[in-house]
């Protein structure tokens, strides 16, 4: 089984493709972190995206295809994979299209003074990358990682000027997806306001 998984920056995408993961024995491919563990190694990538995810802005297509498609050559995918995160533009998914086989097109949808509002209070460990909310997923200790006791931070990207700016690029270059998608016959709507497990249990019900 072969999904992706698109929708606005905050709509729930990661938390849900770790939720499958665990559940359904499927390798979460999280462009993100991948870019975000290139970034802290200080890696010729990690380098050249640096500036591009602290405005908030994309990393160019050919880069992250030739991640991606790298990425799920790797053993561990050949069971199936849930792509988080990619493809954000039309250009990706046509050349997703020919590279590979999708199953399902997973849309999460929700509005964006919802994100702003998941955004602006979420609080990520730069060391593992678990991710926390200053009102729906509060760690134990204040400001504290619970997984590595790391200090948890604000990414660059989940300022008030770059969520915003993230949303305008949201709009002009993923929301075109939903149409792409639906032509394909691969598209699955997700009411992503919902709790998580509400939203897993609608995904794992349609695409089982």
């Amino acid at each position: 089984m072969n999904l992706i998984f698109f929708g606005a920056p905050g709509a729930g995408k990661g938390t849900i493709a770790k939720m499958l993961k665990d559940r359904e024995n499927l390798v979460h491919i999280s462009t993100g972190d991948i870019f975000r563990t290139a970034i802290k190694n200080k890696t010729e990538l990690g380098l050249k995206v640096t500036s591009i995810l602290d405005k908030g802005e994309l990393v160019p297509d050919e880069l992250t295809i030739s991640l991606v498609s790298e990425r799920v050559k790797e053993p561990d995918c050949k069971s199936g994979y849930i792509l988080d995160g990619f493809p954000r533009t039309l250009v990706q998914a046509e050349a997703w299209s020919k590279e590979a086989t999708i199953d399902a097109a997973v849309y999460f949808d929700i509005s964006d003074d919802e994100v702003v509002r998941r955004l602006c209070g979420r609080r990520t460990c730069p060391n593992c990358h678990s991710i926390f909310h200053v009102e729906f997923n509060k760690p134990k200790k204040d400001g504290i990682c619970d997984v590595c006791n790391s200090e948890l931070i604000i990414r660059p990207d989940d300022s008030n000027e770059s969520i915003n700016n993230r949303l305008k690029v949201y709009h002009t270059q993923t929301e075109p997806l939903v149409e792409y998608f639906t032509k394909l016959q691969k598209v699955i709507v997700i009411n992503a306001v919902q709790n998580s497990e509400k939203v897993y249990s609608d995904i794992a019900g349609k695409i089982k």
